[in-house]
């Protein structure tokens, strides 16, 4: 799916990864789930370019659905990966960066879902510190938006006002609303990213689960 003609989204079971266009260089936010890297790779052909030419992905954090088929793509492309401190620790732990907190039914539901959500030990290249501006298309600029996790990242292009947003904003009946439920760290602290991410004033959010454009 053509979100601009410099971003593409790559439409996966349960959650959606971003590619980034700069010229002949591409980057990647998040990569959706363990065996998810052969869709990747068939993506980056469509759009006429070859999987070497990505370099980086950003993975805005530690959850299974978000960085479970970097592996994969390393050894498919070279790419180097990059995410913020804590949930980097959690990603070469090959775990997430925080317990969930399941309630009623979901205490049982949770163990089925273990091997689908799992994810490999992952090598982290770079360590991103939230208010860096990477230059990719005009500035590419990293978002401390911790809450659903505790150092969840998202990045925001001023230039096109769209907002990569993780699972820091999910969109209910195409609108958008905070992380919430068992798999949210911390409700205040999601509120307060939800907040500071929708002043930004986007045209696009560009979530972990859905898009919305907003004008």
């Amino acid at each position: 799916m053509i979100i601009t003609e410099n971003v593409h989204c790559i439409s996966t079971f349960f959650t959606n990864q971003y590619l980034i266009v700069d010229g002949h260089t591409l980057f990647l936010i998040d990569t959706g789930l363990r065996g998810n890297a052969a869709k990747i790779i068939r993506s980056i052909y469509a759009i006429g370019h070859h999987p070497s030419a990505l370099k980086q992905t950003f993975i805005t954090h530690a959850d299974g659905d978000h960085y479970g088929a970097a592996n994969g793509l390393i050894k498919s492309t070279g790419c180097r990966i990059a995410a913020s401190r804590l949930e980097a620790e959690a990603m070469i732990a090959g775990s997430s960066s925080r317990e969930l907190k399941p309630k009623g039914i979901f205490k049982h539901l949770l163990p089925l879902t273990d091997g689908l959500f799992r994810a490999d030990p992952t090598n982290v290249d770079t360590v991103l510190e939230p208010g860096l501006t990477l230059p990719i298309l005009e500035g590419l600029k990293v978002l401390s938006t911790p809450g659903h996790t505790p150092d969840h990242i998202s990045f925001y292009l001023p230039k096109h006002r769209i907002l990569f947003a993780g699972d820091s904003i999910w969109l209910k009946n195409r609108a958008p609303c905070p992380s919430r439920g068992m798999n949210t760290w911390d409700i205040e602290l999601s509120d307060k990213s939800f907040q500071a991410q929708m002043a930004l004033n986007p045209s696009f959010i560009c979530a972990g689960h859905g898009i919305l454009k907003l004008y």
